[in-house]
């Protein structure tokens, strides 16, 4: 099974990206930081999606990254789908906390389930067949709407149409440059349809 060992976040400074993710989320190794200067304006693109058990964990990560720093785009908050928000880090990372729990069953804890990157795209299809193509296996797929992948690791990565994605984000779809992002496994070097790069763990 193909491995998703980390996710890169690109930022002017690394070390506060890095601070950030430890003291919002206590994420470690799962997402790192490392210095570019390239432009990125507007959304980026991407996600990172925290899974969490209950409402009242998903609120206490999301006020740790508020108070870390983090600006609010979707106040925590029950819908549909269960109960969760989302903020963009200092450094410009949209992250969503979420659980498919509308109610507490247990105290909040700092516990994630799952991190999934969510890959904003042009074409749901055509992102699919390149993911494939490159040894990922699906594990959900429905049509051209979403797409998440089965892969070893602490990341799962999933694609989503762009302006799909910005919506849930909380905002435009609209942004220029680089996405500030970089994902590390087994799957070798690339440079997807939309853009978005890998690497093997040994190329970072």
């Amino acid at each position: 099974m193909t491995s998703l060992d980390s996710v890169t976040i690109e930022a002017t400074d690394p070390t506060a990206a890095e601070q950030f993710t430890r003291s919002a989320f206590g994420l470690g190794a799962e997402v790192r930081a490392r210095a570019t200067t390239a432009p990125a304006t507007g959304f980026r693109g991407c996600t990172l999606s925290l899974t969490v058990s209950r409402p009242a964990t998903a609120t206490a990560l999301l006020d740790a990254a508020l108070d870390a720093g983090a600006t609010a785009l979707k106040p925590a908050a029950k819908s549909f789908w269960g109960y969760g928000g989302v903020v963009r880090a200092p450094d410009g990372t949209i992250w969503k906390v979420a659980t498919s729990a509308k109610k507490d069953t247990g105290p909040a804890t700092r516990e994630i389930d799952r991190i999934v990157l969510l890959l904003g795209v042009a074409d749901v299809a055509a992102s699919k067949r390149f993911y494939v193509d490159r040894g990922l296996a699906v594990a959900k797929s429905f049509g051209r709407r979403y797409v998440e992948f089965d892969t070893a690791g602490p990341v799962r990565p999933a694609l989503y149409g762009r302006r799909a994605l910005a919506e849930d984000a909380g905002t435009g779809a609209d942004g220029t440059g680089s996405h500030r992002l970089v994902i590390t496994g087994d799957a070798g070097t690339f440079t997807d349809p939309d853009g978005f790069a890998g690497e093997t763990a040994a190329a970072r």
